[in-house]
């Protein structure tokens, strides 16, 4: 495991915090959140062109939304 990879289990907690927190911020604000904390965790990086490249793999691997996810938010 490299020192920026996260434990399963890590990644598991993480990603569920993070999903909670843009519950919180709700639907006007979550791509603000989202933004915010992206621009926070580019700093703790501290590195532009690996920011760069994980907005990219962000966008390669971003599923698209599946019919019950559009379903069960009432669109």
């Amino acid at each position: 495991m490299t020192p920026h990879t996260l434990a399963p289990d890590a990644r598991d907690r993480l990603y569920a915090a993070c999903a909670n927190a843009i519950s919180e911020a709700g639907p006007g604000r979550e791509s603000l959140f989202l933004a915010r904390l992206a621009l926070l965790l580019f700093e703790q990086l501290g590195d532009e062109a690996q920011g760069h490249r994980a907005l990219a793999d962000a966008l390669e691997a971003l599923p698209v939304p599946s019919l019950s996810a559009s379903e069960s938010q009432g669109d």
